[in-house]
């Protein structure tokens, strides 16, 4: 049974302990939740690059590295997270137990270099220092442009911004690089001071581990400086259904074309239906046996690759492939037509069984990575749902076609995003 202990601490710190002797380390995790905006995005996405960089008691990257081999080769890490229109910074430390150093308190001495590595950041002039802001924006700007060299991550993400140009789901994780030319280390600054003092904040820990203890532990070390009332995230937009498909395309110098179609699934995460909506991606893009790719990849050969996969928070499901260029047509009527297909009640027995087989052995993996197990407990939390591992396997096993078909007819096509060459030219092979 994979269950969590939770409690919420007066200033809204939310603990989430799930304790298990399965690992010889213990993963603490982070999570500063900030709402999806385009105006914001770029600043959330810097922050965590730039904390990383130094605390007031270790100023910089190798100071850093020098106290995490002073804790037997802990690991600290930051980063920003994009989950349906949730940009959440992301803070993690994994310590060894501390059955494996007697006498250490590896837990305690790790917690107190990632809580100053959140809340005591080291500073020149009362700000961040300009040098940190000034590499980091640099490198995140890189990245932002490098997008573009990933052709497959490139597709999906403007087909996303052209299906949501209106909506937060739209925003790139990164922010763009003309928001992050304006931000200085003031402004970086004051904004972090508010996200610390307003924004929800979920503290995950798993591991072997005492909850009574760790819970206490916990709470003597966060203990920042917090506003009394914090902040509320709005809620996310998920039910839709379009008035008309949207077409978009674009050139880039390319051989193989990116054919991407954006669906509405009109399912949230919360929904009874969810389960439904799995196991209906799962026939359909999901796995080698589903029928994108044993119609479009296999017996067409029409697609390089062909998938579909499913953003839980947003209900969006995006489906993606590689096509000979002069193929988009004949891509597309046979991609369409294996949605239909499910929508009409031609699915297997054995298409089901398989899949069932495919989706309940990613959750029992899930107990083998103790990132995995938060990633799936952060979902719960952002997704209002609070049952456990063993509680999405019971449903998925009990799932019947027509449950299938039922949610497959609330999937509606939104956006149509093809990447080709320009004038029919090749290029790039991504």
């Amino acid at each position: 049974m994979i269950t969590l202990d939770s409690k919420t601490l007066l200033d809204n710190i939310r603990i989430h302990l799930f304790p298990t002797t399965k690992f010889k380390t213990v993963l603490v995790s982070v999570f500063i939740n900030q709402v999806l905006e385009r105006e914001l995005a770029a600043q959330t996405a810097l922050l965590p690059a730039v904390l990383e960089r130094g605390t007031r008691e270790y100023p910089s990257f190798r100071d850093l590295k020098i106290r995490l081999e002073e804790l037997f080769g802990a690991e600290l890490g930051a980063d920003v997270v994009k989950k349906g229109e949730r940009h959440i910074l992301s803070f993690s430390l994994e310590v060894a137990n501390n059955k494996f150093a007697p006498g250490e308190n590896l837990l305690k001495q790790g917690l107190t270099l990632l809580k100053n590595l959140i809340s005591d950041p080291f500073l020149e002039n009362g700000v961040f220092k300009r040098d940190y802001v000034r590499q980091e924006k640099e490198q995140l700007a890189k990245e932002i442009r490098g997008l573009v060299n990933d052709k497959v991550s490139y597709a999906i993400e403007r087909c996303v911004q052209e299906m949501c140009p209106n909506e937060r789901y739209g925003v790139f994780k990164y922010g763009s690089v003309d928001d992050l030319d304006i931000i200085s280390e003031e402004s970086l600054y004051s904004y972090y001071q508010s996200l610390l003092r307003e924004n929800p904040i979920d503290v995950f820990v798993v591991g072997e581990i005492d909850a009574d203890e760790t819970f206490s532990l916990l709470e003597d070390t966060f203990n920042f400086y917090r506003e009394k009332t914090t902040s509320k995230l709005p809620p996310v937009e998920v039910y839709n259904t379009p008035v008309e498909v949207r077409y978009r395309e674009e050139a880039l110098p390319i051989n193989q074309g990116k054919l991407t179609l954006g669906y509405r699934t009109n399912t949230s995460y919360q929904d009874d239906d969810y389960f439904s909506l799995l196991l209906y991606n799962g026939i359909l893009g999901a796995f080698p046996h589903s029928k994108l790719f044993q119609n479009v990849r296999e017996k067409a050969s029409l697609a390089y690759y062909a998938f579909s996969r499913l953003e839980k928070h947003k209900g969006v499901q995006l489906i993606g492939s590689g096509i000979e260029i002069e193929n988009y047509q004949q891509a597309l009527e046979i991609i369409q037509e294996q949605v239909e297909l499910i929508k009409q009640g031609n699915i297997s027995s054995e298409e089901m069984e398989n899949t069932k087989r495919g989706l309940i052995n990613q959750y029992n993996v899930l107990g083998d990575s103790p990132y995995s197990l938060v990633n799936f407990f952060l979902d719960g939390v952002i997704g209002g749902r609070e049952e456990g591992v063993d509680y999405f396997i019971n449903k998925i096993e009990g799932i019947k076609k027509d449950d299938v078909v039922e949610a497959s007819n609330k999937v509606f096509l939104d956006t149509i995003y093809f990447l080709h060459s320009r004038d029919g030219e090749g290029g790039e092979q991504s």
